[in-house]
This record gives C-alpha cells, sequence and structure tokens, in this order.
C-alpha cells in the first residue's frame, strides 16, 4: 500500500464513499464515525493522513485536529477537512484548528487524489528526514543548530499589476514584512534574490497566465536546483480543479481555488513557511551529522571511518574495470618535538597546513584523509605506478620547500614528511586485496622513515 488513511465521519454513507474512492487509489483505509474512536485507533497504529468531516454538530472535530497538532507524537499527520461549507469562515476554521486543506462538497475526486498524493509525499519526506535524524542521534550527533529567526524570502510572482500591488499590501501587512514582486517571465532568471526564495506565492487567478504555462513555471522551480525547495502556494480560479490537480502532482505545495481573505491567505502562508523551515532544520542538521561522523573536525579532511568505505569502492570499481590504483601513506616527520617544543596549538597548525596542501594538490576524484594523528592517507584512483611516485615526490618538494606559519609571532616552521607508496597489481589476474595493498603502502612508509625520513619509499611489490 501506498499509504495509510483514516476517515472521520459520523455519516455512514459518506465513510462507505470515501473508503471506496481511496481504496481504488490502492490506500490502505479505515473508517470510523467518531473523533474518540479514531484517537483510540491512532494510538495504535498513527495513519499517514486524516480525512476529516468538521461539519458534524455533534462532534468537536476541531478541537480533535488541535489535539493531533499539539501532540509531538502525532503533529506530522497530515489532515483534510472533507465536506466544510464552502465560506472563508468555514475555511478559516478548519485550517486555523490544524487541516493542511480542506475541500468543501461536492468533492471533486480528482482534486481530492491530487491532494492526498501531494500531502503523502511531503509526509513520506518528512517521515524519512525524522528517521536520518533520529541516527544522528543515536549517534550522539545531537542537534546544536538554533531556531532560524531572520525573515523569511517570499517572492509573488503575477503578471498583472493590480493584483500584484493589492496581494502584495494584504501579504505584507499580515507577516509583517516585505514581499518581493516579479512577473512570470522573471521567475526563472538566475538571480540570488529568486533563488534565494523560501515561498512562492503565484497568481494564477487572473487570465495573464494560461494552464500551460503554469504547468511550466511550478516544474521549472521545482527541478532547478536554486529553487526545488522553495514552497509553492498558487491561486487559480473557483472553477479550475483539473488545472489544481495537475499543479499539486507537479509539486505545488498548496492550492487556493477562488476567492480568499487576507487573513486565511497569512495563515496558509505562514503553515507553508514553517513546515519549509522545519525541513531546512532537519536537512541541515543531517548534513551537519554526515560531516561530523565522516570529517576529521580539525583539518576538515575525510576521517579514518570514511577513507576505509570510500577506498572499498575505489578498489571494487579498479578490479571491475581493469584499472590501477595507487595509495600513499604519509607520516610528518619528528612530529612530537614540534607539540613539545612549540605547543599542541603549533602542532594543530601544521596539521591544518599540510590538509591545505593536500586539498589544492590532488584531483578531486583522489580521496585525501586524516587517518591518525599525524598520518595522512592518499587514494588515486586511475593511476599508474610512475604517476603516483611523481605525485608523492612534488608533494615531498611541496612540504620541505615551504615552511608553515605557526603563529603567535613565532618564525615559520620548516617541516619535512615520510610517503610510503604501493599500487595495484597490472594484471588483472592478480589484483591485491585493499587490505594488503594498505599494509604494502603502511610498509613502504616504514620503510622510507627508516631511512632517515624526508623520503618516499615504495613498495618492492610494486616497484
Amino acid at each position: 500500500m501506498s499509504g495509510k488513511i483514516l476517515i472521520v465521519d459520523s455519516v455512514s454513507t459518506n465513510r462507505i464513499v470515501l473508503r471506496v474512492k481511496m481504496l481504488a487509489a490502492k490506500y490502505d483505509v479505515e473508517a470510523v464515525a467518531t473523533c474518540a474512536e479514531a484517537m483510540v485507533r491512532i494510538a495504535s497504529a498513527p495513519p499517514d493522513l486524516v480525512l476529516i468531516n468538521l461539519t458534524d454538530p455533534t462532534e468537536d472535530g476541531h478541537d480533535f485536529c488541535r489535539t493531533l497538532r499539539g501532540d509531538p507524537a502525532t503533529c506530522h499527520i497530515a489532515i483534510i477537512s472533507v465536506g466544510a461549507t464552502d465560506t472563508s469562515t468555514a475555511r478559516f476554521g478548519a485550517l486555523d484548528a490544524g487541516a493542511d486543506d480542506v475541500l468543501p462538497r461536492p468533492i471533486s475526486d480528482t482534486l481530492l487524489l491530487a491532494r492526498v498524493r501531494s500531502l503523502m509525499r511531503r509526509r513520506n519526506l518528512s517521515r524519512e528526514l525524522q528517521m536520518r535524524d533520529g541516527t544522528n542521534r543515536n549517534f550522539g550527533l545531537e542537534e546544536t543548530r538554533a531556531p532560524r529567526i531572520a525573515p523569511a524570502r517570499i517572492t509573488l510572482l503575477s503578471d498583472c499589476t493590480n493584483a500584484a500591488k493589492s496581494m502584495q499590501a494584504q501579504l505584507e501587512a499580515g507577516l509583517n514584512q516585505r514581499i518581493r514582486v516579479t512577473n512570470s517571465d522573471c521567475a526563472l532568471i538566475d538571480d540570488d534574490s529568486v533563488g534565494k526564495t523560501d515561498l512562492f506565492v503565484i497568481d494564477g487567478s487572473t487570465a495573464q497566465l494560461s494552464a500551460g504555462q503554469l504547468f511550466r513555471l511550478v516544474a521549472d522551480l521545482r527541478a532547478r536546483e536554486s529553487t526545488r525547495l522553495s514552497a509553492q502556494l498558487i491561486l487559480l480560479p473557483r472553477k479550475h480543479t483539473e488545472t489544481a490537480a495537475m499543479l499539486l502532482d507537479l509539486g505545488a505545495d498548496d492550492l487556493i481555488l477562488g476567492d480568499v481573505t487576507a487573513d486565511e491567505l497569512t495563515l496558509r502562508v505562514r503553515s507553508l513557511l514553517r513546515h519549509k523551515f522545519n525541513q531546512d532544520r532537519l536537512r541541515e542538521t543531517l548534513r551537519d551529522g554526515f560531516n561530523a561522523a565522516m570529517t576529521d573536525p580539525l583539518t576538515g579532511l575525510y576521517n579514518r571511518r570514511y577513507a576505509e568505505t570510500h577506498l572499498r569502492h575505489i578498489a571494487e570499481k579498479a578490479h571491475a574495470t581493469g584499472c590501477q590504483y595507487g595509495l600513499m601513506m604519509i607520516d610528518i616527520d619528528h612530529f612530537k618535538r614540534i607539540n613539545d617544543g612549540f605547543g599542541h596549538a603549533a602542532g594543530d597548525r601544521v596539521l591544518c597546513g599540510l590538509a591545505d596542501r593536500l586539498r589544492q594538490n590532488f584531483r578531486p576524484e583522489d580521496l585525501v584523509a586524516r587517518i591518525g594523528g599525524e598520518e595522512f592517507l592518499i587514494a588515486m584512483p586511475r593511476t599508474t605506478l610512475e604517476e603516483v611516485k611523481a605525485a608523492a615526490q612534488r608533494l615531498r618538494r611541496l612540504v620541505n620547500i615551504w615552511p608553515f606559519p605557526i603563529g603567535d609571532g613565532k618564525s615559520d616552521l620548516h617541516v619535512t614528511i615520510s610517503v610510503g607508496v604501493a599500487i595495484d597489481s597490472q594484471n588483472p589476474d592478480e589484483m591485491t586485496s585493499l587490505g594488503d595493498l594498505f599494509q604494502r603502502a603502511d610498509a613502504a612508509l616504514y620503510v622510507a622513515k627508516a631511512n632517515g625520513r624526508d623520503a618516499i619509499s615504495v613498495s618492492q611489490t610494486a616497484a
């Protein structure tokens, strides 16, 4: 099944009709008559989405929605109010209680199913991000990012000047911030002010934009790297349900059909921004968690955990293609003397300085990692022995010639390195295992240090 839906409606006919429609769309569906029954079902098995009739005079459906939204365990369940009276007061009441959308009767099947698909996509994305965030927390990578406090970046797209001015005034008054206004022709221009938009409010309620133009605009904004994560709210004429359904499937986040009050518009914008900022926060937390888990905090290079995993991919690809790959094991000579003689801060500066030189002097496809205190590793895919030896010599000279600044008014420090080199066999039938190659490069490094340091040693097997 593609998602679990709970129907809450005291009218049995309504429940049956909605259940048949959702089952036909291949959803897992349950239906109950009361909010009390719904809470019992939700407690045992939370659904992805709730379809609720808020017009039942015997039930306080609005309070039910507020309860779901107020509980961290259920606040991510999507809610659609079905059958509400098609008035601005009824829509605002449902949205204010926590509904994601309001679909009055007669309900358009096409629009209902499109809205369900849209909210299911959002629910699935939220679940995935939350699951990864939970994994980060299990690894001890707690979130340290502060909530966003800067104003939202909102762009109003409208090809009707008068309508744009009126809507801009409503939004600025309701949100107490400035709203950027542009037309559809400028929306896809690579511009920082457009690319940094948190929410696009797209005015399709006038005749200036055809359905086809709206389709292309929404799809293009969703496809571009700079705007693909921006939220989209679209305004359409009341009867354009087929167009609305297509826009939701193309990636629009919310739609308003027909006239809308300033209060409802502001409420929908605030809801979309709240969701957008929450998703941004989760993505940034995951990015920070990945960096913390996979990179060395001092130098910014990959750490040993990442290096070992990535090395396996390099070795597998080399064996599959018959190409060679080489390893360098690098050690800073007499590093303990640097720490003892100049302090650990000076030693850290040397480590960071060497990391910078490694980053700047190898190919993007090469793996550069810090795998120990003063030990570094470089893996070079698709490389011959002569190329690895030449790169190692170039690096040794680069370190030797240019002293390292260590701060605190002290003279720059002359540093040398020792390098051990190993390369996979040229014979595809004798490809070296990753573990063996690693040990050979480490053994070559030991030889280079034993022979006086500031030297390069090549694994005898490779030579």
